[in-house]
This record gives structure tokens, sequence and C-alpha cells, in this order.
């Protein structure tokens, strides 16, 4: 390096007037004032390069130099400087220098001004390349902001005119020249930064909306990604890597989508890349080919030269973690605890709960207008993440539920393919005339006292059209009979067979609607289509049941509770949800005739119905239903049509307990059968079991008595103040209700231990001799309670009492009345 030759201490004075200068420094008089002021005046706009352009001719004018720039010290990194005005010329591209290894870092780390003899000869001939030009003479001058006491940018005077050197004078006018001007430039460079920050923020914002709408196609969302980052950091180029299980995978290279045979797949532990995705922190590097984790292998193959990179890591910061619950961490190479630290979302001796789980990481390459990506490209970077972050997961969750949505569809054509009856099962139902009245099923069809369980399970298809038929739906809805027939099949085999809600079921609850229509005049308080909805409802109001209920989805977690726990009502909108994929099924469509406005009626009619026959749903709207019984039912109010609507549904779903006791004490068996199945299963999986489902506790007789006083009768009762002819219906409840009283005392006097079991329903409660006595061997007080009966018309009668209550089982129909239809 040449002898440091250091130029006296400015004066802090205005310099004066001077008729000569021994040094070739430039005299400065009167003129330099009026400059000076004019200069001030002009700086008058808010553009960083005009300002600058305007200051560097003054500076040239003023010292006599052949060319004078301005170096400003870089406000995102304050280890490097950068040029944007050269002379006369705006620089198209921006020229920038690293403060530490150039000749401005004596200027800016001491604050003192250096002349060409304090430089090495490397460091002229680097910056004679930087500024394209051959230096002769130099002056630096440090650009002070007092406001802040430092160094905002490097002032330089290059090749002196008409002197060997520059002078003191010089170094004192470029001093003077920056004491009035320095807050102009850096508040219009804050001004450009701020404007800067703007533009970049409303790319963001475009940045996003590009990202949002292609979530539909993986693949091109990150080649939308890899284009945007290499815009936002002005790098040369991209790569792009997902992490799938214990690797990085690149389906895309500087926007070129790759097929599936052409995907890049490497160790998440290797490279650049991996040491980001195992640490979850950006990697800024300088210079590429002195870091240890670059491989120059790629470079030596490709001819390509990598100067430095910017790679940063992609994060999902709505994940959780894998290993005990933890937030952010999606898998973990190490399965140990102990060794946590090897999680993918852990740096830093953080465990998971401080970090977000890296679903890709992107690889940015040589900074096209720096010398290496910035401290601000960081920030850009990872900002920029979290818009990759989120519409990477969110498209990788839209595939796979569009996978899911096949798969479902696939399997539900499936399941209808094989519900679907077979030709023989069919084509005997598919001539209208094989349709018979009602009657012809039996005398009494249409009857309240009348149980349709009666009916063998081949004839309960033809039974469920005839009633279609009969209540006139087919012709006012122009239904055409093989669609009914075939939406008829195909619920008869959407039902499983657990002992109690099976097809049986479901075909006594139609049947008891049909009743309702029948015999109740007061049904015209509802709309032909409301009624049409509700019969529909009521034989697909259990499709698909499984023989336990919605407490039991929830607590065991099963794919039913996941897909509907949110909304409630599990179950409900499970049988809801068949109905409608029959409904959808090929040539099942019996609504296919409906005009639009009655089509989404009878639809929204028919899903609040069903959800009505949740209990909880019930207990929630009984307060109403009685105050609608109080008030009195008006036709008029929509309300009063959807609160009647729940009602029927209700005391359709209960029918059971207004039959006679025999098929009352049927019912109830295979009910206790089913819950106490159910008990069984909470046991196993080690669940709290109700009592009334633990077949060691329930007793059966209490159960029933509770659930007529607080559920069935209640509900005859508000539909016999709403439609007085259904009166009948609080009776047969109340006498069943009267035979529950009856054999909860005969259980206790004669200490029956089997009151808790299913063997309870099997103990013969009949003399020998055929005597009309309610059981054998019955207890004093319980015969007197007989002869009670006789005269309390609201308790049932003793006639009521003797029916034979021993029924023989039938193994193929649990559901079914095994009883004559003559019973």
């Amino acid at each position: 390096m040449a002898t440091q030759q250091r130029l006296p201490p400015a004066s802090t004075t205005t310099p004066t007037a001077c008729s000569g200068s021994p040094d070739g420094g430039t005299c400065m008089g009167s003129s330099y004032d009026n400059g000076i002021l004019q200069l001030c005046a002009e700086l008058h706009d808010n553009d960083p390069a005009s300002m600058q352009t305007k200051v560097v001719k003054y500076l040239e004018r003023h010292t006599q130099s052949e060319c004078c720039a301005l170096w400003i010290v870089s406000s995102e990194d304050a280890t490097e400087v950068f040029c944007q005005v050269l002379g006369n010329r705006v620089l198209e591209e921006e020229i920038r220098i690293l403060i530490p290894l150039s000749c401005f870092n004596t200027v800016v780390t001491e604050e003192r001004s250096i002349t060409l003899d304090d430089i090495s000869e490397n460091s002229r001939t680097e910056l004679e390349q930087k500024m394209d030009m051959k230096i002769k003479s130099l002056l630096c001058v440090p650009v002070i902001n007092q406001a802040r006491s430092k160094v905002v940018a490097v002032a330089c005077c290059i090749n002196k005119i008409g002197a060997p050197r520059f002078g003191q004078a010089d170094e004192d006018v470029v001093r003077h020249c920056f004491r009035y001007t320095v807050p102009v430039l850096t508040s219009v460079m804050s001004l450009q930064k701020e404007r800067q920050l703007k533009q970049e923020t409303q790319s963001m914002l475009q940045v996003a909306k590009n990202l949002f709408t292609h979530l539909d196609d993986v693949r091109i969302l990150l080649r939308e990604i890899m284009m945007e980052a290499r815009n936002l950091t002005q790098a040369e180029r991209c790569s792009l890597f997902l992490v799938e299980n214990d690797e990085l995978v690149a389906k895309v290279f500087d926007g070129h989508v790759l097929d599936e045979m052409g995907e890049v797949r490497i160790p998440i532990t290797q490279g650049i890349a991996g040491h980001v995705a195992t640490t979850g922190k950006i990697l800024n590097i300088k210079d590429a080919y002195s870091h240890p984790l670059f491989y120059r292998g790629v470079d030596n193959s490709t001819g390509f030269r990598t100067r430095n990179i910017l790679c940063f890591p992609i994060k999902d910061r709505s994940s959780e973690c894998a290993e005990g619950g933890q937030p952010g961490c999606p898998s973990v190479l190490h399965k140990d605890p102990s060794q946590l630290k090897d999680c993918w979302c852990v740096g830093d001796g953080k465990r998971c709960s401080e970090r977000h789980a890296v679903v890709g990481i992107a690889e940015l390459c040589n900074k096209v207008n720096g010398l290496y990506f910035t401290k601000h490209d960081e920030e850009v970077a990872a900002v920029f993440s979290i818009y990759c972050g989120i519409s990477i997961v969110h498209s990788l969750l839209y595939k796979k539920m569009k996978d899911a949505q096949y798969r479902s569809k696939l399997a539900n054509e499936l399941m209808m393919y094989h519900m679907k009856g077979t030709e023989e099962d069919i084509k005997p139902l598919l001539s209208k005339e094989s349709v018979p009245k009602p009657e012809s099923f039996h005398p009494q069809m249409a009857s309240f006292t009348y149980s349709p369980r009666g009916i063998p399970d081949e004839e309960t298809i033809r039974a469920t059209l005839s009633m279609f038929y009969d209540m006139g739906f087919v012709y006012r809805y122009r239904i055409r009979h093989s669609t009914l027939v075939n939406f008829c099949t195909l619920v008869r085999r959407g039902y499983r067979d657990p002992p109690y809600h099976n097809w049986y079921h479901a075909f006594s609850v139609g049947h008891f609607c049909f009743l309702l229509y029948k015999n109740l005049n007061q049904l015209d308080m509802l709309k032909d289509i409301e009624v049409f909805a509700l019969f529909v409802a009521c034989i697909c109001h259990d499709l698909d049941h499984r023989g336990t209920n919605n407490s039991f989805q929830v607590h065991s977690q099963s794919v039913l509770a996941a897909l509907y726990s949110s909304e409630g009502s599990v179950m409900e909108r499970h049988h809801f949800a068949q109905a409608m994929c029959i409904l959808n099924t090929e040539g099942c469509n019996i609504f296919e005739n409906l005009s639009t406005e009655d089509y989404q009626t009878v639809l929204d009619l028919m899903q609040d119905i069903i959800l009505a026959t949740d209990l909880a749903h019930h207990l929630r709207i009984i307060k109403e239903l009685k105050q609608m019984a109080e008030d009195g039912y008006k036709v008029e109010d929509p309300h009063c049509h959807k609160l009647l609507l729940c009602l029927l549904m209700t005391s359709c779903d209960l029918s059971d307990q207004t039959k006679n006791w025999q098929t009352t004490k049927r019912i109830a068996e295979l009910i206790y059968k089913e819950f106490f199945t159910q008990g069984d299963l909470e046991k196993a999986m080690g669940m709290e079991t109700p009592e009334m489902y633990d077949r060691e506790k329930a007793c059966i007789p209490e159960l029933q008595i509770n659930f007529l006083n607080h559920i069935a009768l209640p509900v005859y009762q508000i539909l016999s103040k709403v439609i007085p002819q259904s009166g009948l219906l609080v009776k047969a409840v109340d006498a069943n209700k009267t035979m529950w009283l009856r054999l909860k005392r005969e259980s206790s006097l004669r200490k029956l231990s089997s009151a808790n079991s299913i063997d309870f329903f099997q103990i013969p409660f009949r003399s020998e001799n055929g005597a009309a006595e309610f059981g054998k061997g019955l207890s004093e007080e319980t015969e007197e309670e007989l002869a009670e009966g006789e005269a309390e018309p609201g308790r049932g009668s003793k006639a009521g009492a003797v029916e034979d209550i021993s029924e023989r089982n039938n193994n193929n129909n649990p559901g079914r009345d095994t009883t004559t239809k003559s019973s």
C-alpha cells in the first residue's frame, strides 16, 4: 500500500475566498455561497436519483473533478455501499461494493477522508472495474448525518482537472455541501425506502392472490412460488423442495414441472436444503464455494456457477406435532423423546411448541443486482414463506379432499350397486297392478290398534308402495312407478340388522304416518308437500343405523363423529346423508319431477324432520311444543308448521308405545337387547356406561316407566291438544304404562333377579290353565291392582292385561312381530 498522506482536518467555518491554492485546491468565495444556496433551492423533488445527479454536478463543478459519485451506505446491510448515479449518468443497475473488503472501509469506520495514495493497488483496480474508468486521482469524503452521528454515504471525487491531486479545499467544498444537503438527501432516501416497502407490500398481496388461485394443482402452485420468489428477491435461479416423510422432494426446477418419474429426492439431512429443513431457520450464504454444506459437483457438471444462496423454510403454522401433541411438527426423525432435538421443527435447542412444521424449502441462487442476498431479502423471504406455507398446505389438503371425494364416490357407487335389488326381487313389483290396496295386507291396516310388524318381510316393500299410492303421492307428484320401486328397494337395503333400529322399525314408523293421514282430518293443517316429506322422512329416518347412539359415536371417535360431531345430531345427519345418496342414485329420485322450488323445499323439510328424531332436539323444543298446544295451532305461521312436523315425526318414531301390550313388551325386549350390546362395547372400550345401557344395573320396568312419563306420554298429550282426535293414543300409552307399573311391582314382590336382563322378558306370567291372570303365582297386592284396573278407564283394563306375552322368537327377523295378523 502506498504511504498514507492524511489531509489536514477540515475547518468548521464556512470557506472564505482565496487567490490561489498551491496544492491544487479550489478557491471559494461569494460565488460558492450563491452556488450552495441555488443547489439547496433545486433539491425540491422527491426522486433520489435526480437529487443525487444535482449534487454530483455541483461537486464536479466546484471541485473541478472529471467525475463524482455518491456511494450510499445500505440501510438494509451496513456492510455494503451502492451507487445509483455516476457523473451525469443514472445507472440502470446499482453498483454495490462490500465495505470491509474495499477502500471505503477506512472512510466509513474511521469517519475520515482518503485519497488515492491511501488505497492499495488492488482496491484501486477493483474500483476502476466497478466504475469502468481509469482513476488518476481520488478523494473520498465521509458524509455524516449529524442527527444520527453515523456515516450515511461516501462522496467520491475522481480525476482532478488541472492538478495532480485533490487538496484540502476540495474536501472543504464536499463537507460544506453536505452540511446543508444531507438532511434532504436522507429524507428522500427514507421516502424511497417507504415507497419500496409499499410497493413490496402491494406486490406481496398480488403474490398471495396469484398463489391462492392455483390451489387446485400443487405443481402449478409450486411453479408460481418459484417465479414469485425469484422476482421478489431478484434471484437468478430457484429450487423448491417439499418435505415428504424423511426426504426432500423437488417437483419443479426453474419453473419447469417435472413428471412423476422426474422427481428428485434427497435425504432430509443432506446439504443446505436439508440443514434448513432440520433447523427451520433461514440460511444466507454470501460465498457458496466457501460454505462446507455446498456441493460443487452440480456446478461442475452443468457449468453454472453459484455465487451466493438464500435458503428459507416454508412452514405450516397451523399443524401439530406428532410427538405428544406439540404444535408444529409433522414428523420426527428420531422417535425417542430424548432425541426430540432432531425434530424437523426444532432449532437452537427450542422444543416443538416454539416452532412450526417445515413443509417445504426454497433455495434461491445468485443475487442479480447485488453482491449477495441482503438482510432485506431475508425479511421478504420470511414474509413470502408465510403465504407459501398457507397455500401449499391448503393445496395439499385440497388434493386430499378431492381424492377422498373420488374414493367416496366410488365407494358409494359400489355400495349402491350392491344395495340394488336383484331382478327377481324387483321384477314382480314393476307392474302397477301388483300393488294391492292397503286393506289386502290386513283388514285393520288403517287402524291405530294394528301393528304392521305382523306383515312378512318380503311383503313390506309392496306394502310401502301401497301406502304411497293410497296417500296420493304417486299421481300428485308424478312419480314413475319404476323409480318408486327402486327407491323403496334401496331404502330397505339401506338398513342394517340391529335388534331394533332396522327396516321393520322404519316400516312401522312410516305406517304410523299413514295412520295419521288416514285417521286425523286435522292433517289438512299441513301442506301436501309437507305430508309427503314427512312420510318419506319416516321410512328414511334411521338409514344405516349401527345400533349405537350419538354419544357412543362421539366418545368412540368414530368416522361418523368426525364427519358430523361439529354440527351435532351425528346419527341423524348421517341418516339424512344416506337418504340423499339414495335419491342421487340413478333411477331412484322420486322427487325428480318436482319444480325447483318444491324440490328444495322437500329436501329442507326432510332434513329438519329427520334431525327432529334426535331426542336432544326434541327436548330443546318441548317448551315451544307445549306453548303451541296452549296457544293453538296457527295455520298461517310457518314456525307452527315446522313444530307440528317435528311433533308428528316424534309421535311416529315412538308409535310402538301405542300398540297393545304384547307388541310393546316385545319391542322393549328388542330395544334393551340393542342397548345392552352398546353397553358391552362401552365397557370393553373403557368408556363410562349409562345405567340404561348396563345389563348389570338396568331395571327395565323402571326405565320404561320413566321413559313413558317423561318422553312418550308428553308427546301424545301435546298431540292430543293440537289434534283432539289423537286422544286415544294417550290412553294406549297410559295402558302400557300401567302394565309396566304392575310388572315392576310384581318383580319387586317376587324378588326377581332377572329384572335387569333380557331374560326378564322370558318369565311366564300366565297360569297353566289359561285363566285371566297377569302372571303365574301373582301376589295378593297385584291381584288387587288388577281388580281395581277394571274400574279405572284411564289405567287400562284387566282384559288388556291378559294378552299372551310369551312370544315365540324369530332369529331370522328379530325386528318383526311374529304374532299372526289376527292378533
